[in-house]
């Protein structure tokens, strides 16, 4: 069994209990699981850390009626799944036609918007015609499983096995690639999926154990601010310590960056102001443009107006 499914099936147990689950009790019921003993709590303390890195609601609390007191787990269901989110029905229609017109193929679409409040079945949803199709890969879920799991996978590229980390999927230009480090090579690599031959093959054993490199990125995708055609301007950003990792993801692994006693300075080539102003506004006060003067300037401005906006006279 991978550790997806392990993570998967924990999920589940977890989820279904109506009091905290010992750790023994885990041990048990989700199928995986090393016999008690050091392996065990070494993987049952991973899989509660990649639980919470995935956003999953994991509370500890005490077990009933025992003494001394044994922590247990459990995951609420009224935390953990999504809340109605009240959709009228043409937002659920707009929301279908924009689902239809871009499909992945092999995946359907109709289950999610089920889940939304939608249809009643396909007979009653709106029809449309899709304009685009994103090609599946028969490697997709398992390399999805990978990253999820931060599992190292084998396969053969280019007559040559290689054995990688990987970090990120990327859709771009028609087509997919893996972003990941090769440790044979000891760099950042990266794949188109139809060149791997064979199936991928996740190595359960050897887990990823270093910290990806701030900055990651795939080498071609070219973000929003880049998509302009205004006069290109080198702005610097500073980002708060800790959001600083948060920022580079969104960054090519060759724009420069460097420490600063408030946080990391990035500096980013713009050729869309608009668009980095909107990237920059979602980090609230944790970000700031310290030049150039003009860009600055011009955010503060909009803000400024925006402020007298919504104040009125």
């Amino acid at each position: 069994m991978s550790k997806l499914e392990r993570l998967l099936n924990l999920t589940a147990v977890l989820l279904d209990t109506p009091r905290p689950l010992t750790a023994e009790d885990l041990r048990r019921m989700v199928e995986g699981y090393p016999p008690p003993g050091p392996s065990f709590r070494r993987a049952f303390e991973r899989d509660k850390d990649d639980l919470r890195e995935l956003g999953i609601p994991l509370r500890v609390e005490r077990v009933p009626a025992t003494d001394p007191p044994i922590d247990g787990y459990r995951i609420p269901p009224e935390e953990y799944y999504l809340p109605d989110p009240g959709l009228e029905r043409d937002e659920l229609a707009a929301l279908h036609l924009a689902s239809m017109a871009v499909r992945l193929d092999g995946f359907g679409e109709q289950e999610a918007l089920w889940k939304l409040g939608g249809f009643d079945g396909p007979e009653t949803a709106p029809m449309a015609q899709s304009v685009a199709s994103i090609p599946a890969d028969p490697n997709l879920i398992p390399l999805f499983g990978a990253i999820t799991s931060k599992g190292v996978v084998t396969f053969s590229y280019r007559e040559a096995v290689r054995k990688v980390e990987p970090w990120r999927l990327d859709f771009l230009r028609g087509r997919w690639y893996l972003t990941g480090w090769d440790q044979g090579r000891g760099a950042q690599r990266q794949y188109r999926l139809d060149r791997i031959q064979g199936d991928v093959q996740l190595s359960e054993s050897a887990l990823v154990g270093e910290v990806r490199p701030s900055g990651l990125a795939t080498g071609h995708r070219r973000a929003a601010w880049e998509l302009g055609d205004e006069p290109p301007v080198i702005v610097r950003l500073l980002v708060d310590r800790r959001l600083a990792p948060s920022a580079a993801h969104y960054f090519d692994a060759e724009i420069a960056r460097q420490d600063a006693d408030e946080g990391v300075i990035f500096s980013v080539p713009v050729t869309n102001e608009a668009a980095f102003r909107s990237f920059v506004l979602g980090f609230l006060e944790n970000a700031e443009v310290l030049d150039p003067p003009g860009v600055r300037s011009r955010i503060a401005q909009w803000l400024a107006a925006l402020i007298d906006e919504e104040e009125g006279p």
